[in-house]
């Protein structure tokens, strides 16, 4: 049985808990908040209002990091530092500078495993559509489609104005809603040569992260990708995937993989699992990975998603940010 302990419990970990408790070998024994008035969130489980005191208490086998970004970090490494197996939430970290520090620290600790949650790597849908392509049924991928449009009101930033700080968020709409996107287009293209975006603000909400951004991504494969990402939509509407090959076109969209035939009709392949009552852009491959994620602690496996695999996507954001500064594109030089 996994002795298990949750560090933050802001609304991320209002997923990672009932996944913890419906694995029938894990057990729950410690969760962990700056705020007090969260004592009693988690019955029957011990409380703690700073995790070196935990760490330090507990006999702990993993902790999943729900922090705020710029917290990601420290934690990660005080757990590590204690042997302690760790699940941390996206991003990696701020930035690639930040990054690179947790991917040193893997590599310097490497009989303890740090997992990141790019859960919808796990998704039904995409799991399908790397196995299509991988097939080559349809061919060469040839280009690559990733649209984040969703809204963030001004009060999202106003109740937890962290979210809006370079220096604890990292970025906007990049780093904290379109990351999964991101990788989930390295993933699938490949080793990156250039990477030319921009990014913005349109609303005038008087915090420092951006709520837009664009990039046109060239891959090594010579395949091409289109990332478009906004918090300024009317509402949130779908991610959509879209891998373009030479014969044919795949998307997922709705949560649904669809190709389109030899007739010019879209046909579906496969849906994803839904998680009842919860954010529908979360997904339901939380519990999916994090259930994978303790069968590689008993089993002592390293097929499990990390720092290392995590860093990509954060030296895109880097350049993509880079990129919009000097209005030029940028070589990538990319921890793949």
């Amino acid at each position: 049985m996994l002795k298990i302990a949750v560090i933050g419990l802001g609304d991320i970990s209002k997923i990672h808990i009932p996944a913890i408790q419906a694995n029938p070998n894990s057990e729950l024994t410690a969760v962990c908040d700056s705020d007090e008035a969260l004592k009693d969130t988690v019955p029957g489980v011990n409380f703690y209002s700073d995790y070196e005191e935990m760490l330090e208490q507990e006999n702990l086998d993993c902790v999943h990091v729900c922090l705020p970004h710029h917290l990601h970090y420290l934690a990660t490494k005080a757990c590590v530092e204690k042997g302690v197996h760790v699940f941390q939430e996206k991003p990696l970290a701020r930035n690639a500078e930040e990054g690179m520090s947790l991917v040193d620290l893997e590599e310097a600790n490497k009989d303890i495993k740090i997992c990141v949650s790019f859960q919808n790597r796990f998704n039904e849908t995409f799991e399908k559509l790397q196995e299509i392509v991988a097939s080559g049924k349809y061919g060469k991928i040839t280009g690559l489609k990733g649209l984040v449009t969703w809204f963030r009101s001004k009060a999202y930033y106003d109740v937890k104005p962290w979210r809006g700080q370079m220096k604890y968020a990292g970025g906007g709409v990049m780093i904290n809603q379109a990351i999964h996107t991101l990788d989930l287009m390295q993933l699938l293209g490949g080793q990156i040569n250039t990477i030319r975006g921009s990014i913005d603000n349109l609303f005038d909400y008087g915090y420092e992260v951006e709520d837009t951004a664009v990039a046109n991504i060239q891959f090594s494969n010579g395949s091409t990708g289109l990332f478009f990402a906004t918090n300024t939509n009317a509402g949130n509407s779908s991610v959509e995937l879209q891998v373009m090959l030479e014969k044919g076109k795949l998307t997922i969209k709705d949560s649904i993989l669809t190709k389109i035939n030899e007739q010019g009709k879209k046909v579906e392949i496969i849906e994803d699992q839904k998680l009842p009552g919860s954010k529908f852009y979360y997904g339901a491959s939380h519990a999916k990975l994090i259930n994978h994620f303790y069968t590689c602690i008993k089993n002592d496996s390293q097929d499990y998603i990390h720092v290392k695999d995590a860093q990509t996507s954060m030296e895109m954001i880097s350049a993509i940010r880079r990129s919009s500064e000097i209005k030029q594109e940028i070589k990538m030089e990319v921890y793949q």
